[in-house]
């Protein structure tokens, strides 16, 4: 028989790379282990909670405020997780979330104002509150008009009687019986047609209710009654991009754009809508706009669009732009590899 003898050293090497493997496949193990647990905290609805109230003072103004305001929740990759529209006295809640970090945006009117940055940890069932509260100031006087003013025209005046169904629909709201709210927004526009703001909060409150195609009727009767309402024209805009009818999108954003200048989010949704429908050109004076009017995305996209057609250097310098006002953005190693191999010494 013959034997064969290891030396000492490749015996070490060895058993340490068996431990090695050990190591990597108890990780492993752990990492499906803790997915499985998380898949099991949320299908038992034991995952987190954000929610806050909501109160906009408007005592200040010399214009009526918001009817609502729309709460985006994204994750890490700044994709959209869920979405709530809620009156401007209520509560928002957000439930059955698992760990990680989350930006909630807040857009009112036609406009992003804030986001708030949550990092979601601890014991499966923890709630984590942040109260949102906003001073609705008086509009400016200059013709421009900005994100969060309301401009004389998209005043409306109420009869008491739908005043009160108007106040019982915001209460249902913030209790989330959207079928309630609804049946008592559908009394006003059936004594008043001209509501054009009813039909738009009609609008959001089927889309909450995934009811895609009642939302956008309700949103092109406002925009029937008053064919220059900047928040219907975004709205059904917004929700026709996110169909992916693009073509369609671009009469809605267009009027949006020009029906209320300084509306970063019409602009983006524009500039966005052109992208996809292949025509660049097209999209880049909207996303230019949408980065001046504080809207950091629309760098990132100008990027893309002139690396694609071979433009580094302005590729880069949108992305630089886009890292300053985004530095926690998640792949930001990747932009950073990309201004390095292609910037000009």
């Amino acid at each position: 028989m013959t034997r064969i003898s290891i030396p000492a050293k490749t015996n070490a090497a060895l058993h340490m790379r068996t431990t090695f493997i050990r190591l990597c496949v108890l990780l492993l193990w752990a990492s499906c282990l803790a997915t499985i647990y998380t898949e099991w905290v949320v299908a038992q609805g034991r995952g987190y909670m954000i929610w806050g109230d909501v109160n906009v003072d408007v005592s200040k103004a010399d214009l009526p405020g918001p009817l609502s305001l729309n709460l985006l929740l994204y994750n890490r990759a700044d994709r959209l997780v869920a979405r709530q529209t809620v009156t401007t006295h209520g509560r928002y809640r957000f439930t059955n979330l698992t760990a990680g970090e989350y930006d909630l945006a807040i857009e009112v009117e036609t406009g992003e104002v804030t986001r708030i940055h949550f990092n979601v940890h601890g014991s499966p069932g923890s709630d984590f509150r942040q109260d949102l509260r906003f001073e609705w100031k008086p509009s400016p006087s200059h013709a421009k008009s900005t994100p969060g003013t309301v401009s004389a025209a998209d005043a409306y005046s109420r009869s008491s009687v739908n005043q009160a169904l108007f106040q019982k629909a915001e209460g249902a709201t913030n209790k989330k019986k959207y079928d309630q709210a609804v049946s008592f927004l559908k009394q006003i526009v059936e004594s008043d047609k001209l509501d054009f703001q009813v039909w738009t909060l009609l609008g959001a409150l089927y889309l909450a209710q995934e009811k895609s195609a009642d939302a956008e009727k309700s949103y092109l009767t406002a925009i029937e009654v008053r064919p220059n309402f900047a928040l219907a024209l975004l709205n059904l805009g917004k929700l026709r991009v996110s169909q992916k009818r693009f073509e369609d999108a671009i009469e809605p954003l267009t009027h949006a754009v020009e029906s209320r200048l300084g509306s970063g989010d019409a602009n983006l949704l524009l500039g966005e809508a052109y992208i996809q429908l292949k025509k660049g050109s097209k999209a880049i004076p909207y996303l230019n706009e949408a980065a001046k009017l504080g809207r950091p995305d629309a760098h990132l996209r100008l990027g893309w669009l002139y690396n694609a057609a071979g433009l580094k250097d302005r590729a880069v310098a949108e992305y630089k732009e886009f890292l300053k006002k985004k530095p926690d953005y998640p792949d930001r190693k990747k932009l950073e590899e990309y201004i390095n191999l292609n910037r000009k010494n």
